[in-house]
């Protein structure tokens, strides 16, 4: 019989180390950063409005979401790595799970009343980490401004007393057409902190955030009617 101990696996967890100047780095991700973005920008470019550069440390990204690759604009704001919440059928995926794997991809189900996928964020949040969430819960493919947002990300940023990063892609990405990224200020809902909330008050807070991000969209539409306008009076 072999003398040789087997090795025990290492348990792998959602949590990233902080480097040595206090940052929460995912290799994967960077190494994804520098093949992938400029690439996709090549064949569907975009522009921001709006802070791009956001601060190290913890926040919970909130976008509308039409593509799969819509986390490029959350993660284009940060070289600090990003928890992503996605659906538990891409980390089932053979490739697309590998990858999501390897970036620390929370998983969560599909109505956004999920648990476990909780317990990840708040432990990712505490631990001064970036997550991104798409409050949809699907992609809009029904010509609407915005669907209806399921529960998550305003429970998740009142527990943890974590700022909102409003991302708002203005309309649908398309093949040589720039997309406009609209980049909301942080938004804290700070008048749901230590509370015990009722169902209606999450929902409130989570039309809050909807109908700013719809206000967001709003005032753009205005901006470049006017700017339009302009041109077309010079």
């Amino acid at each position: 019989m072999s003398e040789k101990k087997e090795k025990k696996k290492k348990k792998s967890t959602i949590t990233v180390k902080a480097n040595k100047k206090g940052r929460h780095i995912i290799k994967f991700l960077n190494f994804l950063r520098v093949i992938f973005i400029p690439f996709y920008y090549l064949v569907k470019p975009f522009r921001y409005y709006g802070n791009r550069k956001v601060k190290d440390g913890a926040c919970i990204y909130v976008l509308n979401h039409y593509t799969i690759f819509d986390v490029v604009y959350a993660v284009s704001t940060t070289w600090e790595g990003i928890h992503i919440i996605a659906k538990k059928e891409v980390l089932e995926a053979p490739v697309l799970g590998a990858i999501a794997r390897g970036v620390k991809v929370i998983s969560a189900n599909r109505d956004g009343n999920d648990v476990r996928a909780l317990l990840d964020a708040f432990k990712c949040l505490k631990n001064d980490e970036k997550i991104a969430i798409f409050p949809e819960g699907t992609r809009n493919k029904e010509g609407v401004d915005m669907l209806p947002f399921k529960h998550g990300a305003a429970v998740m940023a009142i527990r943890s007393k974590t700022p909102i990063i409003p991302i708002v892609i203005y309309k649908k990405p398309r093949l040589f057409r720039c997309t406009h990224i609209l980049i909301g200020d942080p938004v804290e809902l700070s008048d749901y902190y230590d509370r015990k909330l009722t169902d209606e008050e999450v929902s409130q807070a989570d039309e809050y955030l909807r109908d700013m991000m719809l206000n967001m969209k709003a005032e753009h539409t205005a901006y470049l009617a006017s700017k339009k306008k302009k041109g077309n009076n010079s």
